[in-house]
């Protein structure tokens, strides 16, 4: 037996749908460590399916693809991405393949061509919300919600690495939710979980499982889904997952959702060859899809999609949001491009936003503790226009803006906060630009480069 597997957490799996025992101890006596990411849709720097020639920085090399999500791939290697100016500016994001399932529901269930109102309930540090933002159109709302304060800015720095305008970050426990009944026509709850389905990624945590550990993890499940089910709308989906093996923590809440209201199960129809087991749960037949690493390139994860059958009476109320002043609305179009997206105030903060976000902000800064809107393009300086990171990261600038293309070496000096060699004679602001993508901005003084990378992002490695 894999030494860290704890055996009375062995004897709790045998009773699953189609578990191993002695393939699950083989995969995870093996030490095998699977390296996954998903790409950026609308950042993309793949040439004919591989990887761009760097003899600089990490070498990537890309071993197959996940066969669940669309421009997902598995690598042979785990490089430094810290190293990688490319995940700076948002190119991919590293996320474990199982995970990645969420993908094939969400086709399944939605015409992704439509405008949809999507929260990510348990969000950070974002893999699942940056895959969802890639899927979704761009009239499409995504609100990415983390409970846990300390947890929040990791979720708002990779959205904003993925640089899109029709998205919220809020930090809210699920209860809040319950102001705006009937909004959302998806909802995913990646749930708090014991988290067994990881433990050979991290076989320490193998130490910590306990029956209780899972009991109350069940309990917190249960409170969560009941907190947050009347912000979905009627015929709405409910994605739920889980990282965890337990039954308590994923069938058992199947046939407590169906026990509390009327919704029905939703089949996937994953393809055989991908060996995802689909399971039954005992009380309302509900179904669901489990993940073993012994059966699929992935760790251990479980998701159900839910249907809900139930009437909601939609709050309608919105407040609609200041306008910026037309003074600073010229100063921003000379920045980013025009016809795109509609400018709001936001503190001492211009924030641009889709339309659509637009319209339902008023309603969501009223009901909810938001983090991040749409994209901060700047504000107001004593002098001029001081512009903000999370416009140089988001893809509306003008392709005619100031732009400095830099190497390798210095693209490293640049995310560690320091200056390097700029031969321009032009002053003022510039994006900085690596391999075509934008790291951030400097401004060019006469004497001197002033480096605006944030400084709680530095690397300093």
């Amino acid at each position: 037996m894999a030494s860290y597997l704890l055996p009375e957490f062995i004897s709790t799996l045998a009773k699953l749908d189609h578990f191993d025992r002695e393939a699950f101890l083989r995969v995870h006596e093996s030490g095998e460590q699977l390296v996954s990411l998903h790409m950026n849709s609308e950042k993309n720097i793949l040439q004919n399916g591989d990887w761009p020639e760097n003899m600089d920085g990490p070498a990537f090399e890309i071993s197959g693809t996940v066969p669940w999500a669309a421009d997902a791939y598995y690598l042979l290697n785990r490089p430094s991405f810290t190293l990688d100016p490319l995940f700076h500016a948002g190119a991919y994001y590293v996320q474990e393949a199982s995970g990645m399932f969420v993908a094939f529901a969400l086709k399944q269930i939605a015409d992704l061509s439509q405008k949809l109102k999507v929260l990510d309930l348990c969000a950070a540090p974002g893999g699942k919300s940056t895959l969802l933002q890639s899927l979704i159109s761009p009239e499409s709302v995504l609100v990415s919600n983390e409970v846990i304060k300390t947890r929040v800015p990791v979720l708002t720095q990779n959205m904003t690495k993925w640089g899109r305008a029709n998205s919220i970050v809020s930090n809210n426990d699920p209860a809040h939710f319950k102001q705006i009944p009937g909004f959302f026509d998806i909802m995913l709850i990646d749930a708090p979980c014991s988290g067994s389905g990881l433990y050979r990624k991290d076989p320490e945590a193998a130490l910590t499982w306990s029956q209780d550990l899972v009991k109350l993890c069940s309990q917190r499940q249960q409170r969560i889904l009941a907190d947050v089910w009347d912000c979905l709308k009627e015929d709405g989906y409910l994605i739920y997952s889980t990282c965890s093996y337990s039954r308590e923590e994923n069938e058992d809440i199947l046939d407590y959702i169906f026990s509390q209201y009327p919704c029905e199960s939703i089949t996937l129809g994953p393809d055989p060859a991908w060996n995802i087991v689909e399971t039954i749960s005992n009380r309302s037949g509900a179904f669901g899809y489990r993940f073993y690493p012994d059966k699929t390139s992935g760790e251990g994860f479980f998701l159900a999609v839910i249907r809900k059958k139930q009437k909601v009476d939609s709050n309608k109320s919105n407040e609609y949001p200041e306008q910026v002043p037309r003074s600073a609305e010229l100063k921003i179009k000379k920045w980013i491009k025009e016809g795109l997206l509609e400018y709001i105030p936001v503190g001492d903060s211009v924030h641009a936003m889709t339309p659509d976000l637009a319209n339902d902000f008023g309603l969501l800064k009223k009901s909810l503790y938001l983090k991040k809107a749409g994209v901060r393009v700047g504000k107001a300086g004593v002098q001029d226009w001081i512009p903000d990171h999370e416009l140089a990261l988001a893809n509306y600038l003008k392709k005619d803006s100031p732009t400095i293309g830099i190497s390798y070496s210095d693209a490293l000096h640049y995310l560690r906060g320091e200056p390097f060699d700029a031969d321009i004679a032009l002053k003022g602001w510039h994006t900085v630009e690596y391999q075509g993508l934008c790291l951030g901005w400097v401004k060019l003084l006469e004497r001197r480069m002033n480096n605006y990378y944030p400084k709680s992002w530095r690397i300093r490695q």
